[in-house]
């Protein structure tokens, strides 16, 4: 039997959140739902898609491959949707979007390609920058929207947002390091082991309140901008990395595994989504792009 739409959504719910509960959860559905989509798909296709552990689910390379054709057969149906939606044909203008580089790296592609094929004729402008001067630029009139870290927006008087994702962060670490073998983890036994820290956006400095938490400080082997860094140097055992789950791949760029693990305590979360200038008129093209991001990214 070829599998469905649904059964796809259920899969990257899975994918993202790590486990069957927070699939369920985020799609508000039921758990058995979940099981019974990923099972069906994984005979359909047959493979492995996840690895069941007892703390949940272990995307397996396979899975991450068909992760990435899964994603795209939805956003090609949401494309295809909007071509016949839409009784006349888009209309020519331009956009200026302003994107921040984690998120450029993460979540635009998917929203620009959908954007794209809705949209071809539109002329776009695109800036990368830190968020503080995507916000000067919004709130100037100079960029008509912005995906960024939502929850580092300060001036929420002038400016609309809209969180479209919501990503806690989660503990990075290698295959075999001791802590895998513990069933709860603690920031507490975080304290003395190396860590990679991330000095990109706004994770800079919620990593670093989080480490000030902490009566005994984890020891910093490593600052990178890169989160490709970040990844190899915790697959090969240099430290470990306490990092949003958005930025989260199972292999380093040399194959190297990379495992994740829940840590209890109060440890922050990145919301990702969309900014722009309050009391301004939008355009048909900036309204149309939110419109794509809304589609690309479900709201949680």
């Amino acid at each position: 039997m070829a599998f469905t739409l649904r059964q796809l959504q259920f899969f990257i719910a899975a994918a993202e959140a790590g486990s069957v509960t927070g699939a369920a959860q985020a799609m508000s559905i039921s758990q058995s739902s979940v099981t019974e989509a990923i099972r069906a798909l994984e005979d359909d296709l047959g493979i492995t898609l996840f690895d069941r552990l007892a703390r949940g689910l272990q995307i397996t390379h396979k899975g991450s491959a068909f992760l990435r054709h899964a994603r795209q057969i939805l956003a090609d149906v949401a494309t295809a949707r909007a071509a016949f939606q839409e009784e006349a044909g888009p209309l020519p203008g331009k956009l200026s979007l302003g994107v921040t580089s984690l998120v450029a790296g993460y979540v635009l592609s998917d929203i620009l390609q959908r954007y794209r094929r809705a949209y071809p004729q539109i002329a776009l402008n695109v800036i990368e920058d830190n968020g503080d001067y995507l916000q000067h630029l919004l709130i100037g009139g100079e960029l008509d929207v912005a995906v960024l870290l939502t929850s580092s927006v300060k001036d929420r008087m002038a400016l609309n947002v809209e969180t479209l994702l919501v990503s806690p962060y989660r503990l990075w670490l290698p295959l075999g390091h001791a802590l895998t073998d513990q069933e709860t983890i603690a920031l507490d036994d975080l304290a003395g082991q190396p860590l990679i820290q991330l000095m990109v956006d706004e994770i800079e400095e919620s990593t670093r309140h989080l480490m000030q938490s902490l009566a005994v400080k984890p020891q910093i082997a490593f600052r990178t901008r890169s989160v490709e860094a970040v990844r190899s140097l915790v697959a090969t055992g240099a430290g470990l990395a306490i990092l949003p789950s958005l930025v989260y791949r199972p292999w380093s760029l040399e194959g190297d595994r990379i495992g994740i693990r829940d840590v209890s305590g109060d440890l922050p979360s990145v919301q990702v989504g969309l900014a722009w200038r309050r009391g301004a008129p939008l355009s048909e093209p900036a309204l149309n792009f939110i419109r794509s991001a809304q589609s690309a990214i479900p709201t949680r």
